[in-house]
């Protein structure tokens, strides 16, 4: 792992800020994890009726007052949420910070489905009447608005936009952070991805209609990656943040390092607009691992996107093993706790991870009862957590919709 790029070339994670269905810091969320404390609870959402959801519970007047949560989105009230929990974990003096230099990079997989559905209803109790037409619905549904509303809470005025990427956006985010360090665009980039998923029936009704939505008599167990009895998707919502710096920025200023972004990849399956193409994936994690001059075997924790679906798990486990091949890499699943929280995934994902470059921890897989012999991973770590003697790196995998993949490579200093 040596690298012999310079101090302002290298990108490192000082700060964490996240809500998750089973934390609101990254402290809680580590713990959730290592005890198997699940996020998922029975949920009813308008028109669909009764599910299973993954729901943050965060404290949204923290940081906004009651006028601009109305004004404002779910999305944007998790992700301004999460920015500045990131803010204050990486000890930014953030009175004096330059905010032309912050960069907001924000990873979406839909935005604007819950507002114009809800506006839609609230239309349609007022007789179809135009002028009962919200006035806040444009800059609500515009595709920056998370971002935006971010930007607007915490007064940067550096760039800031979103980014679609499907169920991989928070993975993108935080490669898009780390490549606009490197190019001189920013100084500080808030980066990661939020998801509000789960206030649109749509996207319960559509994933219903695919034969793709999760459904247990115990909610906490309705998600269960590999496992042969999985029946689906658990839908989530969430929002993890980074602030991401150049090493000599961070060093500079003493601040308390979490790990290097040591590479990323993103590629496409060209191949079919829901199904995944196992050797595209491949080809994502071996181009991260060429990136961050690493082998396959240096890779000590793999953290996979498996939702829960029949033909994704087993699509990601032929990945996997061809690449990892047996090895001493340990691999292991978040959404089996909180679902699949879409634009906010890989980020919270990595964000659960990231203790144990310290604390030597492989968090398990919860729900793994019954393993499907087609998701054989010999290195994955069910239901107990599981002590390593190092942890060195952890890989993030993050796949979605329309064939895009995304991987990112964390290792400690």
């Amino acid at each position: 792992m040596v690298t012999d790029r310079s101090e302002d070339e290298r990108i490192v994670i000082t700060g964490v800020g996240l809500t998750a269905p089973n934390g609101n810091d990254l402290a809680t969320l580590r713990e959730s994890l290592l005890c198997g404390r699940s996020g998922v609870r029975r949920y009813e959402i308008r028109y669909f009726g009764a599910t299973v959801a993954g729901v943050c519970d965060f404290d949204e007047l923290r940081y906004q007052r009651s006028k601009q949560l109305r004004r404002g989105t779910r999305a944007g009230s998790i992700g301004i949420y999460s920015a500045h929990e990131a803010v204050a974990d990486a000890g930014l003096d953030w009175p004096n910070v330059d905010k032309s230099t912050v960069g907001v990079y924000v990873g979406l997989t839909e935005h604007g489905n819950v507002e114009t559905e809800h506006e839609l209803y609230e239309f349609a109790q007022f007789g179809y009447d135009m002028q009962f037409w919200s006035h806040h619905h444009n800059p609500r549904t515009v595709a920056n608005n998370p971002a935006g509303e971010i930007s607007l809470n915490l007064g940067t005025t550096g760039p800031h936009y979103t980014l679609g990427a499907a169920c991989a956006a928070g993975n993108v985010g935080i490669i898009q952070g780390a490549q606009m360090l490197r190019l001189g665009e920013c100084r500080i980039a808030l980066c990661g991805g939020v998801s509000e998923s789960i206030r649109s029936f749509g996207v319960f009704a559509s994933f219903q209609s695919q034969g793709a939505l999760a459904r247990h008599e115990d909610p906490a167990r309705a998600s269960r990656p590999f496992d042969a009895d999985r029946n689906g998707v658990v839908v989530a919502e969430g929002g993890c943040l980074f602030v991401l710096e150049r090493l000599s920025d961070a060093r500079r200023r003493s601040a308390r390092i979490y790990g290097e972004i040591a590479g990323h990849a993103i590629n496409s399956d060209a191949y079919d607009p829901v199904l995944p193409h196992w050797q595209r994936q491949a080809e994502c994690l071996q181009l991260a691992l060429r990136r961050a001059r690493l082998n396959p075997e240096d890779i000590d924790i793999v953290s996979t996107h498996a939702t829960g679906t029949t033909g994704g798990d087993v699509q990601e486990c032929l990945a996997l093993r061809q690449v990892f091949n047996g090895g001493g890499t340990l691999l292991n699943n978040t959404k089996s706790y909180i679902g699949h929280a879409m634009g906010a995934a890989g980020a919270l994902e990595l964000a659960g991870n990231l203790p144990a470059l310290t604390d030597r921890l492989c968090h398990p897989t919860i729900n793994l009862d019954r393993p499907d012999p087609e998701c054989d991973l010999p290195g994955l770590v069910a239901n107990q957590p599981r002590e390593m003697k190092k942890v060195r790196t952890i890989l993030n995998n993050s796949f979605g919709m329309l064939g895009i993949n995304s991987v990112v490579i964390v290792k400690r200093l």
